[in-house]
């Protein structure tokens, strides 16, 4: 096994400030950058605080910027890197610095909470529900989501503009609201909620202007402009634009004998 010193240079700091440090840490083939932080916390800075939890990709905890690309730690070898290449590893940047690389992504679960649930059709009960693979291919894709938010931090409608917090939910609950909008069994119209409406109105669509920038970073490889937001709009606009298809909406939602 060959191995060599690589330059990193960390941010260090918390709420109130802080910058990066410079650091010499070694490395071995095979290893991932999640590997040299650790090797920092056992031998050169004790009190350097990483949020991590499977080294597999599948929990998103390990989320941060590496020169400064969101990326999973866990998941970023140090082979994509020159041995010449000086690497840096900052803390998230759309979300307020809890201390070093770990950030507080506390809004995420407040948008998740303003995304209404699934609503489960009239006369269905538990383990009734029926649905054709086909009609659930393209909103099981969105199911692959591990919540590590990269796609929400490198949003430029998150990341530069702090004002648009409260009316954005950003790309992964717009997402949600797509999966849900496309569910063969969701019965959101007939109980009164519109979600392309909400959407529009509640969520921010009209925010996002698809430069795909979430959906490069995403590392489960979902494609979540073309798959989910740019249909998402589609339908959006139809609904509120297209006269036939608000009449439709409206003849649908009419009672049996009236």
């Amino acid at each position: 096994m060959s191995s060599y010193e690589a330059r990193f240079k960390v941010w260090r700091g918390d709420v109130g400030g802080g910058g990066l440090e410079d650091f010499g840490v070694e490395v071995n083939d095979g290893e991932v950058v999640l590997d040299i932080i650790h090797r920092l916390q056992a031998t050169q800075a004790p009190d350097l605080a990483v949020r991590w939890n499977c080294k597999a990709g599948k929990c998103g905890s390990c989320s941060a910027e590496i020169n400064g690309r969101p990326r999973l730690l866990c998941m970023t070898r140090m082979s994509v890197f020159t041995r010449e290449e000086t690497i840096t590893v900052t803390p998230l940047r759309a979300f307020p610095v809890v201390r070093d690389l770990v950030t507080d992504v506390g809004f995420n679960y407040t948008k998740a909470r303003e995304v209404p649930a699934f609503v489960p059709p009239d006369g269905l009960g538990a383990g009734e529900y029926r649905m054709m693979q086909e009609d659930v291919d393209r909103s099981q894709e969105f199911r692959k989501c591990i919540e590590c938010f990269l796609c929400q931090d490198t949003c430029h409608v998150v990341r530069d503009h702090e004002e648009n917090k409260t009316a954005f939910a950003g790309p992964r609950f717009l997402m949600r609201v797509a999966e849900l909008d496309m569910h063969p069994l969701d019965a959101a119209d007939q109980s009164g909620l519109d979600r392309k409406r909400t959407a529009q109105d509640e969520h921010g669509l009209g925010y996002c202007n698809i430069t795909k920038c979430c959906t490069e970073v995403c590392p489960e490889g979902i494609k979540i402009t073309d798959n989910a937001l740019i249909p998402l709009k589609e339908r959006a606009v139809d609904r509120k634009y297209d006269p036939l298809v608000w009449l439709g909406s409206k003849i649908g939602r009419r009672s049996p004998g009236k």
